[in-house]
């Protein structure tokens, strides 16, 4: 499979250097742990784990419990200007 595309998020850095040095521990890296993320994702059509406490919030559903608030309501503004962009390029 060609590595066309990169994909960049931001989290906290603790949160990032604990997942590398989890992933390292199981013998790959949080690159290729996202990528199997992905496919998981797409082979199931959903998220591959079940949520336990379910609460709908505003934009982006339950996840939001998840989130870093500090970049949460930046990323709503990007996506809406992406999603309002679209729609102006298309119509």
């Amino acid at each position: 499979m060609a590595m066309e595309s990169v994909v960049q998020i931001r989290m906290d850095r603790s949160m990032k250097d604990a997942a590398e040095k989890l992933y390292s521990d199981l013998g790959t890296s949080f690159a290729e742990a996202v990528r199997i993320f992905a496919k998981k994702s797409i082979d199931e059509q959903a998220l591959p784990f079940s949520i336990k406490k379910i609460k709908t919030h505003k934009g982006f559903g339950s996840l939001n419990n998840y989130a870093n608030k500090k970049v949460m309501k930046n990323e709503e503004a990007i996506v809406s200007k992406a999603v309002a962009e679209k729609y102006v390029e298309n119509n």
